[in-house]
C-alpha cells in the first residue's frame, strides 16, 4: 500500500475499501457499488495479499448463497418456506403501522410485505425508516394460529451499508490529512488515481459532489463524451438519482395531479441528474421548463391551489459536439440544449458551469486500485451536510463585489459552500486554500452570466472581483476568455476589459493562444512572422497550444539546437521529444541539416528503458533533417530546462517539454494527432534574445 493507503485504513479503519476490487465480485449481481464495498470493506481492508483473495471469494460466496434476484424470489420464499428460515440479501424498507402500533418492514427484490420487526433494529439502524438498508436479514417462516398473522418474520438483521455515522469523528481524522492528502483520498473514494490528475482536474472531480452536499443547487456540465460526466450520480450515492436521456414529465418531476397528488422525484432525492441533457432533437414540454425555472429559483413548485418546498439539488449533463473556440466564434455555450431550455430565464438559474472539456478523459489508467472510503459513508456524510451553512467562511479574508446581483451572489456563495464541505468540513482552510475554491466559484458563475449575455442582451455586464479585506482587488475570468481573448470578445462585446490585459501578458509577440494568420508554420506557402522576445502563460487545462505555436519561428532558421531537460524519461516524455524532432524536420529546408542535442538525467529506476526510447528516437531520426545526438548530466544542480538555439534564441521552459496532460494514444484519437487537442498542464516560457 502507498503512504497514502495506510493513513487512509489508519484513520478510517472499517470504513475503507480497495477500490479495484469492486468489480472483481460484483458479477451479475444487481448491487449497488457501495453495497459491495461495505462488503469489502469488512473482509478486504487489509495490505495482505493472501487476506485479500480469501476475503474477495469469501463476499462473491457471500453473494452466491444470499443476494435475492427478483426472478429468483418465488424461488427463495418456497426455500425459505420448507427449511423454515434463509438468509438473504436485500434492501429492506420499514413502516410504522399506526394501527396496530408496530413496525413492518418491505423487502425490495424478495417482494415480501408487512413482515413484522422488532423495533430494537430501528433504534440501531434508524435510516431502515428513511429510504431502507441493504441488509443480510435471517428470514423465518412459520405458519401462524392466527391466519391474519403474518407468517414471515425476521430474526436478525445486520445493515451491509452505512446506516449510521459519527460525524465528530469524520472532522477528527479529517485534521490528520493534508489539503493535497485529502485530495487525493476523495480522489481514490471515487475511483480515480490522484497521480493521473492536474489539482484543477481534482477540483472539477470534487466540484461534481456539490449538489449532495449542498440543497437546491443547480448545475451544468457540457463537454465531450468519454470523461465520466454521470459517474458519480449513478453509483456513488442512495440519495442520488440518474435520470437517462433527459427527458421527463413535469408528473414524474414534481407532481401528478390526476394520480392523487403524489409528490415526483423532488421529494425523494437528494440530488436529481438528468444525463444527456443536450440534443436539439430532444422533445420538451414548455410547461415543464416554467415549473423547473420556480423551482430552481424559489425551491417550490405547486400543486393544484398548494405550493410545496423541496430541496433536490438538480443537475444536467450532456455532450457538446463543437470545440470551445468554435463556440465562442459562433454561438454560446448553451448552444446544444434544446430549444426551450436556451431560456435566459432558465439559464440564470444555473449556480455553475462546469467546463467538461477540460475534464480528462476516462482512460483505464486513470482508474485507482488503491484504498478510499466506502462511498455509502462519504454520501452519508454529504447528505449530513446539507443541514450546514458554509456560505460565509470566505468573508475573513474576501469579498465579492456589490455590483453583482443577489442572484450572482447567491450562485457563488453555495458553490464555495459546498466546495468547502468537501474539502474542508472541519472549517479549517489557509487564506490560500480559500481563494482557490471562492475564485472557482466565481469563475463557474461568470461562464453562466457571460453566456447569457450572448443571448439577450437586456442583461447587464459586470464584472466578477475577489475584494481583498485588507484592500486590493482581483478580477476573475474563465480560463478559455483568456486562452482565446479575441473570440470571447467577439461574441460578447461586453467583455471585460481584463481579458485585454491577460492577453498582452500572453505575448510573446504575437498572441500564442489562438490561431494567427500571420504566424504559420515554415512550409505552409504562407510568410512566418518574425519571431519576439516575451513570455507567455499557459492556463492548467487549456487547449489549443503545440510546440509549432508556442516556439516554431524561433526554432525556424537554427543549424544547432540544444535542449537541456532532466526529464525525458518515460515514454510520454521520450514521445513529446520525437515531437519536438518532428516539428524541427518539417520546418527544415530541403537538403538542410539541424544538429539537435538532448541533455538530460538517467532514470535511476528504469534506465534501461529510458536508453531504449532515446536510442529508438536517434533511430527514428536517420535519414531525416534531424541529426539527433543524446548525453547524460550527473549533476545534482541539474534544475534549469530550455532550449537554446545557435541564431540567438534561448527558450526557458517551467516544465520542460512535459506541458501536455496525460491524453489517449488510440489510433483513432485526434488527441494523439494533434497537441492542440490535448490539454494542457500550467506552465511560463519565456523567450530571451541572445546576441
Amino acid at each position: 500500500m502507498s503512504e497514502l493507503d495506510d493513513q487512509i485504513n489508519e484513520h478510517f479503519a472499517g470504513l475503507a475499501v480497495r477500490k479495484d476490487l469492486v468489480a472483481s465480485v460484483k458479477g451479475n449481481a444487481v448491487v449497488p457499488s457501495y453495497v459491495l464495498e461495505y462488503l469489502l470493506g469488512q473482509h478486504c481492508a487489509t495490505d495482505d495479499p493472501d487476506t485479500v483473495e480469501a476475503g474477495v471469494e469469501r463476499v462473491r460466496n457471500i453473494l452466491a448463497a444470499h443476494f435475492v434476484h427478483r426472478n429468483e424470489a418465488p424461488l427463495i420464499k418456497s426455500n425459505i418456506e420448507q427449511k423454515g428460515r434463509h438468509k438473504v440479501i436485500d434492501k429492506v424498507t420499514v413502516e410504522l403501522n399506526e394501527k396496530l402500533g408496530f413496525y413492518e418492514a418491505r423487502f425490495t427484490n424478495l417482494g415480501l410485505k408487512k413482515v413484522p420487526v422488532d423495533t430494537d433494529y430501528i433504534k440501531k439502524h434508524p435510516k431502515l425508516l428513511v429510504g431502507g438498508v441493504w441488509s443480510i436479514v435471517d428470514v423465518l417462516y412459520e405458519v401462524p394460529e392466527n391466519p391474519k398473522e403474518s407468517p414471515w418474520s425476521v430474526d436478525s438483521l445486520k445493515p451491509i451499508q452505512v446506516s449510521k455515522f459519527d460525524f465528530p469523528s469524520f472532522v477528527e481524522a479529517r485534521k490528520q490529512f493534508s489539503t493535497d492528502q485529502w485530495m487525493g483520498m476523495l480522489m481514490q473514494t471515487i475511483g480515480f488515481n490522484p497521480e493521473m490528475l492536474s489539482r484543477r482536474g481534482m477540483l472539477l472531480q470534487l466540484a461534481r459532489l456539490i449538489p449532495f452536499c449542498e440543497r437546491n443547487y443547480n448545475m451544468i456540465e457540457l463537454g465531450p463524451k468519454g470523461t465520466g460526466k454521470s459517474h458519480i450520480y449513478s453509483e456513488f450515492s442512495p440519495h442520488g438519482i440518474l435520470l437517462s436521456g433527459g427527458e421527463v414529465t413535469a408528473a414524474k418531476l414534481f407532481v401528478s395531479n390526476t394520480g392523487g397528488g403524489k409528490i415526483g422525484l423532488v421529494g425523494h432525492w437528494d440530488c436529481i441528474c438528468f444525463d444527456e441533457f443536450a440534443g436539439k432533437d430532444k422533445r420538451v414540454d414548455k410547461n415543464l421548463v416554467d415549473i423547473m425555472k420556480n423551482y430552481m429559483a424559489n425551491k417550490t413548485f405547486s400543486r393544484g391551489i398548494e405550493s410545496i418546498g423541496a430541496e433536490a439539488s438538480m443537475v444536467f449533463m450532456g455532450n457538446t459536439k463543437k470545440s470551445v473556440a468554435y463556440m465562442l466564434k459562433h454561438s454560446h455555450f448553451f448552444d446544444q440544449l434544446p430549444d426551450k431550455y436556451i431560456d435566459s430565464a432558465f439559464i440564470d438559474r444555473i449556480h455553475a458551469y462546469l467546463p467538461g472539456w477540460e475534464v480528462s478523459p476516462i482512460q483505464s489508467d486513470l482508474f485507482t486500485d488503491g484504498y478510499g472510503l466506502i462511498v455509502d459513508y462519504l454520501a452519508e456524510i454529504l447528505r449530513h451536510l446539507r443541514s450546514l451553512d458554509f456560505s460565509d467562511q470566505y468573508q475573513k479574508y474576501f469579498d465579492i463585489n456589490s455590483e453583482l446581483t443577489t442572484r450572482d451572489r447567491t450562485a457563488v456563495q453555495k458553490t464555495f459552500a459546498g466546495l468547502m464541505k468537501v474539502l474542508y468540513p472541519h472549517q479549517e482552510a489557509t487564506e490560500e486554500e480559500i481563494h482557490e475554491i471562492l475564485n472557482f466559484a466565481m469563475e463557474c458563475r461568470k461562464r453562466v452570466k457571460d453566456h447569457i449575455l450572448r443571448l439577450d442582451d437586456t442583461f447587464e455586464a459586470k464584472q466578477f472581483i475577489i475584494e481583498k479585506n485588507g484592500g486590493g482587488e482581483e478580477v476573475v475570468n474563465c480560463p478559455e476568455e483568456l486562452q482565446y481573448p479575441e473570440l470571447f470578445k467577439k461574441g460578447n462585446s461586453s467583455a471585460a476589459p481584463s481579458a485585454d490585459d491577460a492577453q498582452d501578458d500572453q505575448e510573446p509577440g504575437g498572441d500564442a493562444s489562438v490561431s494567427d494568420t500571420s504566424k504559420t508554420d515554415a512550409n505552409d506557402g504562407k510568410k512566418a512572422a518574425e519571431p519576439e522576445a516575451g513570455h507567455i502563460v499557459i492556463p492548467e487545462n487549456a487547449k489549443g497550444f503545440s510546440y509549432s505555436k508556442l516556439f516554431g519561428n524561433h526554432l525556424a532558421g537554427a543549424s544547432k539546437i540544444v535542449i537541456r531537460d532532466p526529464y525525458i524519461r518515460t515514454y510520454w516524455q521520450a514521445r513529446n521529444c520525437l515531437e519536438l524532432l518532428q516539428l524541427i524536420n518539417s520546418q527544415t529546408p530541403v537538403g538542410e541539416e539541424v544538429a539537435v542535442h538532448l541533455v538530460t538525467q538517467s532514470d535511476p529506476v528504469h534506465c534501461e528503458k529510458q536508453d531504449e526510447h532515446l536510442l529508438q528516437l536517434q533511430e527514428t531520426c536517420e535519414g531525416s533533417q534531424v541529426v539527433f545526438s543524446y548525453e547524460y548530466d550527473a549533476s545534482p544542480n541539474f534544475h534549469a530546462r530550455n532550449i537554446i538555439t545557435d541564431h540567438g534564441w534561448k527558450i526557458t521552459l517551467d516544465r520542460g517539454l512535459d506541458i501536455f496532460q496525460k491524453f489517449d494514444l488510440g489510433t483513432l484519437s485526434l488527441s494523439g494527432l494533434s497537441q492542440e487537442d490535448r490539454l494542457q498542464k500550467g506552465c511560463e516560457i519565456t523567450f530571451i534574445r541572445e546576441e
